[in-house]
């Protein structure tokens, strides 16, 4: 049987690379990010599910395009009722600086035995890999031990309101099913993720006092006022959350200064307001609330020593227990990823946040694996053809595996 699934699957390649590059140019971006949702994708996705038993969960979001974010569950029937399901996500994030690419971000070009293109890896590869591996199954007929769900999800991006959180609340999985989230990896596949650090996400918004730039004693320069906030309560962070845990890649805690707003529109004026972001993944030894309580109080000294005014908002937070390394997942994954490649797996927790984390919160054993080179973000993102098919197999054999 084994053998047979390997070979559908490489008979299926050229299928996988139109598939992938049909969707890569379908710009499916969240409203949160200037987008309009996923429907678009979703629609071409449900066009490629023939023989699958199809349920679209619609999710009302005025802001998207046709008013509604779109999560896809297609399912393939096996002895069990029990399902084993493979977890991706259609939105992706924007280009960034399209002057960084090599190739439009939003045409698919295949080169080298890669695909380039925004979202190409993030999470096309392991869209399409779960999607032909159902397509394997049902064009040989057989019917595997647990029942397969794929779930093509929206809004994994800003936060899975739209798509995990509203699917884990309206009881679309069972308590005792098995998720995989292809969501992250290593380049060789030889590792399974089963912990997530913690993420905290701050806004800070720095008050000044706007004034022309030839007179700043007339005013209080809230860019000034920012850098110096933002640079201190990094040192500061850093020095005091400094433990390692060598099960994470890497191993300590990081706390990176990201985005920040516009804040005046000409050079000759100093801004009386500037907003920045800062992005916190915080290993499990630490106490979100105790981070979060010591920012505020760095937040109150500087205030007191500077003479200006800071607000701290926490944009987004996240923790999940890990799942275990002997679960019935680790287990199940492990096999099939030994029996498809040869290779038995290690485990590993890294940084990198995923709808993983909703379903360790709500109870369910969760692995998150796929064999990836890691430029998701990136200008000239890509996916290696030989990686989406290899997992491929591996998703397809899944199903059929029996401890």
């Amino acid at each position: 049987m084994l053998p047979d699934l390997k070979e559908k699957v490489d008979g299926l390649r050229d299928s996988a690379i139109e598939i992938l590059s049909k969707i890569i140019e379908i710009k499916a971006i969240s409203p949160d990010s200037g987008g309009e949702g996923e429907l678009k994708k979703a629609e071409k996705i449900e066009s490629h599910l023939d023989g699958f038993d199809v349920e679209r969960l619609d999710v009302k979001d005025d802001r998207a395009y046709g008013g509604v974010r779109p999560n896809i569950l297609a399912r393939i029937r096996g002895e069990q009722k029990r399902t084993i399901w493979i977890v991706s996500h259609m939105d992706v994030v924007p280009e960034g600086d399209e002057r960084l690419w090599n190739t439009p971000p939003f045409r698919a070009v295949v080169e080298d035995g890669k695909i380039y293109g925004r979202g190409s890896e993030d999470n096309g590869q392991s869209l399409v890999a779960s999607l032909i591996a159902g397509k394997a199954i049902l064009e040989l007929g057989l019917t595997p031990y647990y029942t397969l769900g794929l779930a093509f999800v929206a809004d994994e991006e800003t936060g899975s309101k739209y798509g995990i959180q509203e699917l884990i609340k309206r009881g679309v999985f069972e308590k005792d099913d098995l998720i995989v989230v292809p969501d992250g990896g290593t380049p060789k596949g030889d590792m399974i993720e089963i912990a997530e650090k913690s993420v905290v996400w701050f806004k800070f918004s720095v008050f000044g006092k706007q004034t022309h730039a030839s007179m700043p004693e007339k005013g209080l320069n809230a860019n000034r006022m920012a850098m110096e906030f933002l640079l201190g309560i990094d040192r500061a962070l850093r020095d005091k959350y400094s433990k390692t845990n060598p099960i994470f890649q890497p191993p300590v805690s990081t706390f990176e200064p990201t985005k920040r707003e516009a804040n005046v529109d000409n050079v000759n004026t100093i801004p009386g307001l500037d907003v920045s972001y800062m992005d916190c993944r915080i290993l499990p030894e630490y106490n979100v609330d105790e981070v979060i309580e010591f920012v505020n109080r760095m937040k109150e000294g500087f205030e007191k020593e500077k003479g200006c005014r800071i607000e701290v908002e926490v944009v987004q937070r996240e923790f999940s227990p890990p799942t275990d390394e002997n679960s019935e997942v680790v287990r199940v994954l492990s096999r099939a990823i030994e029996s498809v490649r040869g290779i038995r797996p290690g485990v590993y927790g890294m940084g990198g946040n995923t709808c993983g984390a909703f379903f360790r919160k709500a109870g369910f054993q969760t692995a998150v694996w796929s064999t990836v080179d890691n430029t998701a973000h990136q200008p000239n993102e890509y996916c290696r053809i030989d990686n989406l098919v290899e997992d491929a197999k591996v998703f397809a054999y899944l199903p059929f595996v029996r401890l």
